[in-house]
């Protein structure tokens, strides 16, 4: 079990986000549903909390009302390995939310995610100014990130 989990804050709808993400991820799995008891704040046997597995990765889906949203200060980053994990992750994530740029979404329960190709960070670390910088701008003008563009701008079109 990992030492450290995500808890996201929702309003209303931890459980049915929950779902949603397990819906995109393989061998994703809910953990545990907590229930508000007689003397909790919600009505007696509803969702207060989910705790849920995404590729390993485990995290809370708490209901805690409207007070706090989400921020894109905070997303959550899935690494992909080809063009079409790339392409079904964002299609998935951002249904009925917003697409960003540079490999930024946000879904429909506002939560950011990056959908980044394990290939970027490499390229942009590249000791060749020049081919890192051409990256940085080829990324820039992208939403869905586009392995074949980056690879040009790289250099290895």
């Amino acid at each position: 079990m990992n030492k450290i989990a995500p808890c996201l804050w929702f309003d209303g709808k931890a459980e049915e986000a929950a779902h949603f993400y397990m819906s995109i991820f393989k061998g994703a799995k809910i953990v545990s549903i907590m229930r508000h008891g007689e003397a909790g704040p919600g009505p007696k046997g509803s969702v207060l909390a989910v705790t849920f597995e995404l590729d390993g990765q485990r995290f809370i889906a708490l209901n805690g009302g409207p007070h706090f949203t989400f921020t894109p200060a905070i997303s959550l980053f899935v690494t992909c390995e080809t063009q079409e994990e790339v392409d079904a992750f964002w299609e998935r994530l951002s249904a009925g939310g917003e697409p960003g740029q540079c490999g930024w979404l946000k879904d429909k329960y506002g939560v950011s995610w990056q959908v980044v190709p394990s290939i970027l960070g490499e390229m942009l670390q590249d000791t060749d100014a020049g081919k890192a910088n051409g990256v940085m701008e080829a990324l820039m003008k992208m939403g869905k990130l586009d392995i074949g563009k980056l690879r040009h701008a790289y250099g290895q079109a």
